[in-house]
C-alpha cells in the first residue's frame, strides 16, 4: 500500500478561492478538485511530451531523407504518377481501338 502525500500549500486570492468553490460538485471537496486538476495537467503534459518527442523523431526522420519532400520534389513526383496513369488509361484503350478499326 501506498502512502499518500502532501503538495505544496498554494496561496490564491479569494476571489479565485469563491470561483473554486462555486463549480465544485456535489459532494465535492475543494481538496478532490485540485487532485483531480492536478492528475489531469499530469496527464495532460506527459501526452504533450510523448507527441513532442514522436514530432522530433519524425523530423529527424524526414531530414534523412525519408520523409518531407520539397515542393519540386512533390510536384515531380505527381508528374511521374500522371505519366504512368496516362499509360496505363493508353494500354487498356489500345486494343479496343485495333478491335474497333479490324
Amino acid at each position: 500500500m501506498r502512502r499518500t502525500a502532501t503538495l505544496p500549500p498554494i496561496r490564491i486570492a479569494p476571489d479565485t478561492k469563491a470561483r473554486l468553490e462555486s463549480v465544485l460538485r456535489e459532494g465535492e471537496s475543494l481538496t478532490q478538485f485540485i487532485e483531480g486538476a492536478v492528475c489531469k495537467e499530469a496527464d495532460f503534459r506527459a501526452e504533450q511530451n510523448a507527441a513532442v518527442a514522436r514530432a522530433r523523431a519524425a523530423l529527424r526522420s524526414a531530414g534523412q531523407g525519408e520523409g518531407l519532400l520539397t515542393a519540386e520534389g512533390f510536384l515531380a513526383g505527381m508528374a511521374r504518377r500522371a505519366e504512368a496513369a496516362q499509360q496505363r488509361i493508353r494500354e487498356a484503350a489500345a486494343p479496343e481501338h485495333r478491335r474497333a478499326r479490324g
